[in-house]
């Protein structure tokens, strides 16, 4: 119901309590495959971009210079810089649903046009460093309107698992880019299979577009916006689709009814407002997990065929097979030990998976630096580390996603997606000093050091700040700004 006070609205609804109370459905599988595809493309845009670097530099496709090629990654990765900030906060202020439709479209408009690239002249090449920025951006914009809505349509006992795993499908796109272009690069000729390669992405996206169509709007974001009767019909639409699965509807707690007022929207400066004045201790542990795990990822993923080729003689010809090998275990991560993170909780599970995959990673330098592994043993040392830190990184996801009030949660995502990109993108540049020509094994040990040092240092700041979410309501963990609520971070204990 709404009571008119002055000029402001106060809503009184269940609608939260609604949704958390749901059974798992046919309507939330549709949801999680409809929505959760857009790491499965940036794992396979990455990947395809990746894998035909070194054919474009060749006189048949587009010639052009290492150096321009290089920066084709930079260009994308900004791009998804962009775009997060800027969808991330459109998200917030226009809606989950428009988000999820606009970014996605972005996305097959920029991978798709890049596939038409004729030439590496300067009007040329504009247009390909234009078309890979496009594709970022809606593929950044995707990591903060997919998350939101992930967030706020799944029950709180699913959360974690469904998040956790949706996250680590990243891994998926990157084994479908590297079968996909190992298949087009050595069956068509190269002016035609690189561009295949980038069309691969944008087919899979429209049939993924077409699906995301019959999605609803999240009821949350409505409610929290003053729109009463749309989310009562998007909440209504969504219970229909559940009994009509089958299952049966849990009476709903009357005690759970939440009074909010609609509040004006909170821009970036607002937000740091929010994050560091209430919510410091948060901000810190956001920032840590992100910035830990990507630094992490960055430095080994993409200098992973440097170490095969350097210190093992690995031909790049055969590196895409170890690639899919080093995907699985970061795929299977995830996908293992997801529903842990709702049962034993998340405090345990992320600090245990950061600082276990630190330890590995100290130990598999050790046999490194010792001369003890060859590229077999030393890939099953990688897919046993990153087990965990897959599952480590999709948790930081999902704590930043969860922490926040509603009124500014794809806004967070994004600023904190934005400072794990910035502070990733020096891993490369770092480690890809330390392998050199691979004659010094000494200075590449000192960097893997380096990197489990982060990952420990992420594991123990989880441990002592990590927010106890597991079965809780969002509005539990973090109360909307627009209930008039201070959440002191009290609710990290969760006897609070």
């Amino acid at each position: 119901m709404a009571e008119v006070a002055g000029q402001t609205a106060t809503i009184r609804t269940l609608i939260p309590a609604r949704i958390d109370r749901l059974p798992w459905s046919r309507f939330h599988t549709r949801m999680v495959i409809a929505l959760g595809v857009a790491w499965i493309l940036d794992g396979l845009e990455i990947t395809v971009a990746s894998a035909v670097a070194d054919l474009l530099t060749k006189p048949e496709t587009l010639h052009m210079s290492s150096a321009a090629v290089g920066l084709i990654a930079t260009v994308y990765l900004a791009g998804e810089v962009a775009g997060a900030l800027v969808f991330g906060s459109l998200s917030d202020r226009l809606g989950r649903r428009k988000l999820f439709m606009i970014t996605l479209g972005i996305y097959l408009l920029g991978s798709g046009l890049t596939a038409f690239t004729l030439g590496s002249s300067g009007g040329w090449l504009f247009f390909l460093y234009a078309t890979r920025f496009i594709a970022g951006m809606g593929i950044g914009g995707e990591y903060a309107a997919i998350n939101s809505a992930v967030d706020e349509l799944i029950p709180a006992r699913y959360r974690g698992r469904v998040d956790i795993a949706v996250n680590g499908t990243y891994w998926a796109g990157a084994i479908l880019g590297t079968i996909g272009t190992l298949v087009l690069l050595n069956g068509l000729e190269p002016r035609l299979g690189w561009r295949l390669g980038f069309l691969l992405g944008p087919v899979l996206g429209l049939v993924i577009l077409l699906v995301r169509r019959n999605l609803p709007e999240s009821p949350r974001w409505q409610i929290m916006h003053g729109r009463a009767n749309e989310a009562e019909a998007s909440i209504r639409a969504i219970e229909r689709e559940v009994v009509a699965s089958g299952a049966d509807l849990p009476a709903v707690d009357e005690s759970k009814a939440i009074d909010t007022t609609p509040a004006d929207h909170i821009g970036y400066l607002a937000l740091t407002r929010v994050l560091f004045r209430e919510y410091p201790s948060r901000a810190v542990l956001g920032a840590s997990l992100m910035i830990s795990q990507s630094f992490l990822y960055n430095a080994i993923f993409f200098t992973y065929t440097l170490v095969l080729g350097k210190f093992y003689d690995v031909p790049s010809s055969t590196t895409p097979i170890y690639l899919v090998a080093f995907a699985v275990g970061n795929l299977v991560g995830p996908l293992v030990l997801g529903s842990f993170f709702d049962t034993i909780g998340r405090r345990i599970m992320i600090s245990s998976t950061y600082i276990l995959s630190g330890v590995l990673l100290l130990a598999s330098a050790a046999l490194f630096y010792g001369g003890f592994l060859n590229a077999v043993t030393q890939t099953a040392c990688w897919c046993l580390i990153f087990f965990f830190a897959s599952a480590g990184a999709s948790s930081a996801y999902l704590t930043v996603s969860e922490i926040f009030p509603l009124e500014v949660r794809a806004k967070a995502i994004a600023v904190f997606f934005a400072i794990a990109q910035l502070f990733g993108a020096l891993g490369p540049v770092v480690y890809g000093g330390l392998i050199g020509d691979g004659s010094q094994p000494g200075r590449l040990f000192m960097g893997y050091l380096l990197g489990a040092a982060v990952m420990i240092a992420g594991g123990m700041v989880a441990r002592a700040l990590a927010v106890d979410a597991e079965g809780r309501s969002l509005e539990a963990i973090a109360p909307p700004l627009s209930t008039g609520r201070v959440n002191d971070e009290v609710s990290s204990n969760p006897t609070a």
